[in-house]
């Protein structure tokens, strides 16, 4: 395969892009876009004699169907400043290559994440691990954002006394918040990136890993613009159906077209119940997966 070099993507390298109050995204390295997925899918040499829209066809049929191992041959590198505790969800996607700062060698610096206070809500009603979409009132908020930093401030002070007593690092960090930034280099391939995004875009992942996703997708963008597109087009805007909830939509299109039911119930009767009904009425107005 012909080396790849992406000029859109070259001109972001090491570019940090800010996200929250104090993070950051940086591309470090890249290996490959769209020319080495189209590459790898057709087991060829260099560019080819194929047009742009050729490529990208191939690349949206790769997608379409699922075909996932010519994505894999991307590769990108990022260099990402995030709170512990967007780091410790961010984790779980294990199909990554990562590299921590240690707080076994280094003093970790007094910098902690601090939420604006639109991003303050209460509990939701709904959603068991999320926040109401109505945040507080702005002297509720600016009253936890006071609590926060004061604890955050109480906590690091109570690391470096423990530093200052000669504990050991390792054993002082303990006492560090969750709020805490980290740093780490993240390498992962494109097909396993696109499953990142899928899960932290959509609107039930917490919203500051959110905020991180939205800036890797413009990454990714510049990287593989034709990929990333059909990664859109397919999976991010896309939903799936379930087998009942397929046999649902066939029966509604049979009674808009007044064609009799292959179902086996009545033309009115809806297949689906209770819960299912719910989340398959919500697919259709909301175009999201559930």
């Amino acid at each position: 395969m012909a080396h790849c070099i992406v000029p859109e993507a070259e001109a972001l390298l090491d570019r940090e892009f800010p996200v929250l109050d104090k993070g950051f995204v940086r591309l470090v390295d890249y290996l490959g876009g769209d020319a080495r997925i189209v590459q790898a899918a057709r087991v060829s040499y260099g560019k080819g004699t194929r047009s742009f829209r050729e490529d990208a066809a191939l690349i949206d049929y790769l997608m379409r169907h699922e075909h996932t191992s010519p994505f894999e041959q991307v590769v990108l590198t990022f260099h990402i400043k995030l709170p512990i505790f967007v780091a410790r969800q961010w984790i779980r996607h294990r199909t990554a290559r990562v590299n921590e700062i240690s707080g076994r060698y280094s003093v970790m610096k007094d910098e902690c994440y601090m939420p604006e206070p639109e991003a303050l809500a209460p509990q939701s009603d709904d959603n068991k691990q999320g926040r109401a979409s109505i945040p507080f009132d702005p002297a509720t908020a600016e009253r936890i954002r006071q609590i926060l930093s004061e604890g955050s401030a109480a906590s690091y002070e109570t690391y470096r006394a423990l530093l200052d007593m000669g504990l050991a690092r390792e054993i002082a960090r303990i006492a560090l918040p969750l709020s805490l930034y980290t740093e780490w280099y993240w390498q992962i391939d494109l097909h396993n990136l696109f499953r990142f995004l899928m899960l932290r875009l959509d609107p039930h992942a917490q919203r500051e890993i959110r905020e991180y996703a939205r800036v890797i997708l413009d990454i990714a963008r510049a990287v593989a613009p034709a990929a990333t597109a059909s990664f859109e087009r397919h999976i991010l805007k896309g939903v799936r159906f379930s087998g009942p909830e397929m046999e649902e939509l066939r029966r509604r299109l049979e009674v808009q077209s007044n064609q009799p039911s292959h179902s086996g119930q009545a033309a009115g009767e809806p297949l689906l119940n209770g819960k299912e009904l719910e989340r398959f009425e919500e697919k259709l107005k909301t175009g999201r997966q559930l």
